[in-house]
């Protein structure tokens, strides 16, 4: 399976393939980043597959670092799987994902049909 681009409620979406290099250290994104640039993509949404053993231990604070450079680059980032053994073992993480959620920029998702539903209600919403 390849990485796919799709048109969702007028933005282009790079969905990462399940299996490939994986988000280990900070300058793991620039290689993400260059894929979506690349794709001429808006999104990214990247399986939680691909990310590294420590990713979500916040404490680390790579996902911090991850995050900020998709922020800075004006790239919306996805992290699409089940997370929810990390979630339940993690206040810090739960609150963390909750906060993500509730915003625009950085999303964590089961599945990739709510991807596609946060993408179009989010178009039809005033910025926030």
């Amino acid at each position: 399976m390849r990485d796919r681009t799709e048109i969702i409620a007028g933005r282009t979406v790079l969905f990462f393939n399940p299996q490939g290099s994986v988000l280990s250290k900070p300058a793991d994104a620039n290689d993400f980043i260059g894929e979506v640039w690349g794709q001429n993509a808006e999104t990214a949404v990247i399986p939680v597959s691909r990310l590294g053993p420590d990713f979500l231990q916040l404490r680390t604070k790579l996902a911090g670092e991850v995050i900020q450079k998709f922020v800075n680059y004006q790239i919306r980032l996805v992290f699409l799987g089940d997370i929810s053994k990390a979630v339940e073992s993690s206040t810090a993480l739960r609150d963390f994902v909750h906060e993500s959620n509730r915003g625009r920029v950085v999303w964590f998702l089961p599945h990739e049909e709510e991807v596609r539903q946060k993408l179009i209600i989010g178009t039809h919403s005033s910025p926030s």
